[in-house]
C-alpha cells in the first residue's frame, strides 16, 4: 500500500495543478477495504512525502506541490471520513434508540407497577365486596329470623291474651259466680228462717261470710296476677315479697329474697319491668324446672340495677329454646323484650347441675328516674 500510495502521489504531483484526484479516492477506498485507519493512511502519506523529498532524481518539492499533496491526502481519507461520519451518525441514532428504549422500558416498568397495584387493589376490593356480601347475607338472614320471631311472638301474644281471657272468664264463672250464687241461696234461706232460733241464724251467717271471704280472695288473686296494687302503692320490694309468699304457698318452692333498697328510686316503668321479669321467671320455674329452691337478688351495679333469679332445677338449651321456630316458652321472649324496651340487658344461663340463672340489668340514673316517674 505504501508503494502504491507513493507512486500515485508522485504521478499526481507531476501532473501539476490540474492533476486528477480520482486515484487518491481509489486509494482511500482500497485502504478502508484493507482495514487500515486514518492514522495508518497519514503515516503512509508522511512516508511518501519524505521519500519524495529525499529522492535523488530531478523531482523537487515546492510549496505548490505540498498544497496539492495535502489535497491528495484529503481526497484519500474522504472515504474513511464518510465511513466514520456514517458510523458516528449510526452511533448517535443507536444512542437515541437506546435512550428511547430505556425511556420505554421505564414507562413499561411504571405501567407494570401501576398494573400490579391496580390488581392488588382490585383483589382487595373483591375481597371486601365478598366480605360485605357475606355480612349482608348474614344481616338479611338475621332480619328474616327476627321478622319470623316477631310474627310468631305476635301470634303467641294474641293466643296468650285469648287464653288469659278464657281463663279469667272460666274462673269468674266457675268460682266467683258460683260463690255469689251460693251466697244468694244462703241469704234466701236466712230470709225464710229469720224467725228460727238465733243459733241456726248464726251458723248461716258464718257460712255466708266464709263464701264472701273466698270470693274476696279469688278477686284479690286475679288482681294480683293482673297488676298488684302494692307495686304502685308501696313499691317493688313489698310487691315481690307478697307475690313470692303466695308463690311459695301455691308451689311449695322456697324462695330466698334479698334486695337493694335503692331500687325503689327507679321509675314506675322500670319497676314494672323487674316485677314482670320476676313473675315470668318464677312461672317458668314452677312449670318446667322442677326446682326446690329459688334465689332472687336485686343489687346495685355501676350505673345499673341488676336482678338475678337462680333455681336449682333442671337445665335447658337456651339458644335452641330462644330461637326455635315454634317457641312455646313465650315468657323468655317477653322478658327479653321488656328489659330491652327500657334500654337494659337480658341474659339467661342454664347448665346441668347448676340450674338456670335469669339476669336483668336496667340502667340506673337517679336524675333521669326522678324526672320520669311514668
Amino acid at each position: 500500500m505504501s508503494e502504491r500510495y507513493l507512486a500515485a502521489l508522485r504521478t499526481h504531483l507531476k501532473s501539476g495543478p490540474k492533476g486528477n484526484l480520482r486515484a487518491a479516492c481509489g486509494l482511500g477506498r482500497r485502504t478502508l477495504a484493507d482495514g487500515l485507519q486514518t492514522l495508518d493512511l497519514a503515516r503512509i502519506h508522511e512516508q511518501a512525502l519524505t521519500s519524495l523529498a529525499s529522492s535523488s532524481d530531478s523531482f523537487r518539492i515546492n510549496d505548490g506541490m505540498i498544497t496539492r499533496a495535502e489535497e491528495f491526502f484529503a481526497e484519500a481519507i474522504t472515504p474513511m471520513e464518510e465511513t466514520h461520519r456514517a458510523a458516528m451518525e449510526a452511533n448517535v441514532s443507536l444512542k437515541q434508540q437506546v435512550a428511547t428504549l430505556r425511556q420505554r422500558t421505564g414507562e413499561l416498568a411504571a405501567a407494570n407497577l401501576r398494573l400490579k397495584r391496580e390488581v392488588v387493589q382490585r383483589k382487595a376490593a373483591e375481597k371486601a365486596l365478598k366480605k360485605s356480601e357475606a355480612h349482608h347475607k348474614l344481616l338479611l338472614e338475621q332480619s328474616r329470623r327476627m321478622q319470623e320471631q316477631l310474627r310468631h311472638l305476635s301470634r303467641q301474644i294474641l293466643l296468650a291474651q285469648e287464653e288469659e281471657r278464657k281463663e279469667i272468664s272460666r274462673e269468674l264463672h266457675d268460682e266467683i259466680a258460683q260463690t255469689l250464687a251460693g251466697i244468694n241461696v244462703h241469704l234466701s234461706a236466712l230470709k225464710v228462717e229469720a224467725a228460727a232460733t238465733t243459733q241456726s241464724l248464726s251458723r248461716k251467717i258464718a257460712s255466708t261470710q266464709k263464701l264472701v271471704e273466698r270470693s274476696v280472695k279469688i278477686v284479690h288473686r286475679f288482681a294480683l296476677e293482673l297488676r298488684p296494687t302494692v307495686l304502685d302503692d308501696l313499691g317493688i320490694i313489698p310487691a315481690l315479697h307478697s307475690y313470692m309468699k303466695d308463690f311459695t304457698k301455691r308451689t311449695g318452692i322456697h324462695i330466698q329474697f334479698t334486695a337493694f333498697a335503692g331500687v325503689e328510686k327507679l321509675n314506675s316503668t322500670k319497676r314494672t319491668v323487674l316485677f314482670r321479669v320476676a313473675q315470668a321467671a318464677l312461672a317458668n320455674v314452677a312449670q318446667h324446672a322442677h326446682a326446690t329452691r329459688i334465689k332472687v337478688t336485686i343489687r346495685k351495679m355501676s350505673g345499673a340495677i341488676c336482678m338475678e333469679i337462680n333455681d336449682n332445677g333442671k337445665s335447658f338449651e337456651v339458644e335452641r329454646v330462644l330461637f326455635a321456630k315454634r317457641n312455646k316458652r313465650l315468657g323468655l321472649i317477653g322478658m327479653r323484650e321488656r328489659v330491652e324496651m327500657v334500654g337494659g340487658n337480658f341474659s339467661i344461663e342454664s347448665a346441668p347441675s347448676k340450674g338456670t340463672t335469669v339476669q336483668a340489668q336496667l340502667p340506673f340514673n337517679l336524675r333521669a328516674n326522678n324526672q320520669n316517674p311514668s
